[in-house]
């Protein structure tokens, strides 16, 4: 089975048809499909949570991790000579396809859930079981050879392996958001190149100030989000420490006192990452901080970015009514009723994601804080709270780079015009003519739309090429420093 194949509903247990096969806890039988790979608890909790719709195989990061802590737990449990060196390969050769992208589809339960997880933990174990079987000769189901909870689980409880696996597939979505991340801040620095000669008039509270450079302003996007990139992977450290062995509370009951240190160890060479055990097991596994911490990562960026396509949506506006400064490639009609019409619909998607991601982060923050006692049961929705985030944040950086700002041109006639009759640009001369001359002039300009270089000229105050040195690109952008002393022409 491939990766690609999630199902995109949660199926409904009660509507069984063809082939069965019975499976039993403590609370009685249940029919289950014959070519299920979940089994008896994963029913129950498809029955009780038809809530999001939507199954936890639609953060494929999150089945890879939870397949690695198992692989890691059967290896660890097999060192330390308490799980069979037949079923411990079985369950290792099992992860290992969950890893390569087979059965994800097999994850069924959905995204919202009681139970801290306890529900995707079953659904890890029973699916990992029934692979583990048919590649022994088994069929699905028969327990007595490979179960799911004595030797999937064992060593183990949902309290450990849950949140260690929430941990690692934030980790892997955390490395695509930041390739991601740092495409689009090359690009804003292409663009910053491209305009770097392209002069306009810079604004604060919405209202005319001093001539810059569309470049700079494209150059200060991209450092904007090169502070953004180093701030997100300095968040990786609140991921690498893991409560693996801590088992229910963080005592480590049923566990083997060299389990964690052993888990620990094989989870690094499965995953490739570098973390480490929790110095104390009982604070690490009620203490939902670190999420709270990555969260606010998260929305810190979402909402810098979208500030910068406000940004861009108003030096866009227009075409012909409002700033115009730069054009956005066209992506779709924009209107059913105005012809002609086009909308910036990229930037205003990636503004949508970040208000959801401003609101995720009050989820999880809520979240953090209605834990109680030695557990915070509220996992699975910070789980998907910040998967959801990470997932849409990354295709949003996509979206706007790939169909939004390689394709932006800048409006230079008109940018010109602007730049010319602007009265801003006296400031610039005002260290040369005096505060009383540039304010006269600026009036003189505001009434009679004149061209400011034009009326210095023409007032006698400076030559032609003096003027036209002192407001070049350079200079008015500041990219070109006046080191001499000036004399004020009285």
């Amino acid at each position: 089975m491939d990766a690609s194949e999630n199902v995109s509903d949660v199926p409904t247990p009660t509507a069984v048809h063809g082939p069965v096969r019975i499976e039993s806890d403590s609370l009685g039988t249940r029919e289950i499909p014959a070519d299920a790979y979940w089994g008896v608890h994963t029913s129950r909790a498809l029955e009780n949570f038809q809530i999001a719709k939507r199954p936890i195989s639609v953060y494929p990061d999150l089945i890879v991790a939870l397949a690695s802590v198992k692989q890691a737990a059967a290896r660890a449990n097999l060192e330390i000579g308490v799980l069979d060196p037949h079923k411990a390969d079985l369950i290792d050769r099992a992860c290992q396809l969950i890893i390569d992208g087979g059965f994800h589809d097999q994850f069924v339960v959905g995204v919202m859930q009681g139970g801290a997880g306890t529900s995707t933990n079953m659904n890890a174990n029973e699916v990992i079981a029934n692979i583990g079987l048919e590649l022994d000769g088994h069929a699905k189901g028969e327990y007595q050879f490979l179960h799911p909870i004595d030797d999937v689980n064992r060593s183990q409880s949902t309290n450990d392996t849950y949140p260690t696996a929430i941990k690692i597939a934030l980790t892997f979505a955390l490395s695509h958001l930041l390739d991601e991340l740092a495409l689009l801040r090359d690009s804003f620095a292409r663009k910053g190149e491209e305009f770097r000669h392209v002069l306009k008039v810079g604004r604060t509270q919405l209202q005319d100030a001093v001539p810059m450079t569309l470049g700079q302003e494209f150059h200060g996007f991209a450092t904007t989000l090169t502070e953004d990139h180093a701030r997100l992977t300095e968040t990786k450290w609140l991921l690498a420490e893991i409560n693996l062995g801590a088992t229910a509370i963080g005592t480590g009951i049923t566990a083997d006192p060299g389990y964690a240190a052993a888990a620990c160890r094989h989870l690094n060479v499965i995953t490739g990452l570098n973390l480490e055990t929790a110095p104390d097991l009982i604070e690490s596994t009620s203490d939902a901080g670190a999420f709270m911490s990555f969260s606010g990562s998260l929305k810190r960026s979402a909402i810098k970015l979208s500030k910068i396509c406000n940004d861009l949506r108003l030096l866009s506006s227009g075409p012909q009514a409002g700033l115009g400064e730069i054009n956005l490639p066209p992506r779709q009609a924009g209107s059913s009723i105005m012809p002609g019409k086009v909308n910036p619909v990229i930037p205003e998607v990636v503004n949508q994601i970040a208000f959801s991601v401003a609101g995720a982060d009050v989820t999880v923050t809520m979240a953090a804080e209605g834990g109680q006692l030695q557990l915070n049961a509220f996992e699975p929705v910070i789980a998907h709270s910040l998967l959801q985030s990470i997932t849409w944040m990354t295709q949003g950086f996509h979206t706007l780079r790939v169909n939004c700002i390689d394709g932006i041109t800048a409006n230079e006639e008109r940018l010109g015009a602007m730049v010319g009759s602007s009265v801003v640009v006296i400031t610039a001369l005002m260290p040369h003519i005096g505060y009383s001359a540039a304010a006269a002039l600026a009036k003189t300009a505001l009434l009679t739309g004149g061209n400011v270089a034009d009326l210095v000229v023409e007032a006698n105050l400076m030559s032609r090429e003096e003027v036209t040195k002192l407001l070049s690109p350079a200079r008015l952008s500041g990219l070109e420093s006046i080191t001499t002393s000036i004399p004020v022409i009285t």
